[in-house]
């Protein structure tokens, strides 16, 4: 089980909820509150938006808790939206290129998850990918292989539909080999404007997903951090961070959200076949 965040609103340094709230995701990835895996150590990443069409990316396999580089950057760039994960892998090997977030163009995926029995659907999975976008795939795991088969499904133009046209093609090739409940996942896709997360598991029990509510909300977690967040900040975590956790709302199972603008919506989540 791995741990991410996302953040959209003012601009502002990484470090402010990376490292300077309690509880924050580089505490996470070495003490999580989870049971199943309380460190996140085999590599972590950080994308960001800024004045390039791009977003920036930086992806190691250090420990987050460890590499003085994040902690330097953190500080140093600022931005208005951003994802951050810290990984613990189930099968896919610790290497830079399966560190989260993945980037194509404008887009940044994270995942917290699996597809139960990959090993036997890879092949199917990665076969539907658009021909087009293959030779982006760089690195080995199930999490990229479900982005690269989202924008396959037309992540670019209606994101939550592509997202449901993955989920529906995942499950129905896991369930034409024998694996009746192939995917778990909390997901998270930005474009740089807006951020879509989506909590969903084939069989009904996805990993934990938290919103903020609204700017009284984050004000526990810092007086001057909320201040600098600004009014229409939106942070989702897969854990909550800060010192209260219950200012943050669970997102049910089987839902999505989007933020655009300081506006969360939430709308139910099912797959597409």
């Amino acid at each position: 089980m791995c741990r991410w965040m996302a953040y959209s609103g003012n601009s502002i340094p990484l470090e402010l909820l990376l490292f300077q709230v309690k509880h924050n995701l580089i505490d996470q990835s070495m003490s999580s509150r989870s049971a199943e895996t309380p460190t996140n150590g085999d590599g972590f990443g950080v994308g960001w938006y800024g004045t390039l069409e791009t977003p920036g990316l930086f992806r190691s396999v250090r420990p987050a808790w460890n590499d003085a580089n994040l902690r330097d950057l953190a500080a140093h760039i600022e931005s208005p939206r951003f994802l951050a994960h810290v990984r613990a892998t189930s099968r896919a090997t610790v290497q830079e290129t399966n560190c989260h977030p993945f980037r194509y163009g404008h887009w940044l995926f994270v995942h917290n998850g699996e597809i139960d029995r990959i090993d036997e659907l890879h092949r199917d999975l990665l076969l539907a990918v658009d021909p087009k976008l293959f030779p982006s795939i760089l690195g080995t795991t199930d999490s990229e292989l479900m982005f690269f088969l989202a924008l396959t499904f037309g992540l670019e133009s209606d994101p939550l539909a592509a997202l449901g046209r993955m989920v529906g093609f995942v499950e129905a090739t896991g369930r034409k080999r024998g694996v009746e409940q192939p995917i778990w996942m909390t997901v998270c896709v930005s474009d740089g404007r807006s951020l879509w997360a989506v909590r969903y598991a084939s069989d009904g029990d996805a990993p934990t997903l938290y919103h903020s509510d609204e700017m009284a909300h984050l004000a526990h977690l810092h007086p001057d951090i909320a201040l600098r967040l600004g009014a229409s900040a939106r942070v989702i975590v897969s854990e909550p961070i800060g010192q209260i956790a219950e200012i943050w709302d669970e997102i049910p199972q089987s839902t999505a959200i989007e933020v655009l603008d300081g506006e969360l919506v939430t709308k139910p989540f099912a797959p597409i076949v």
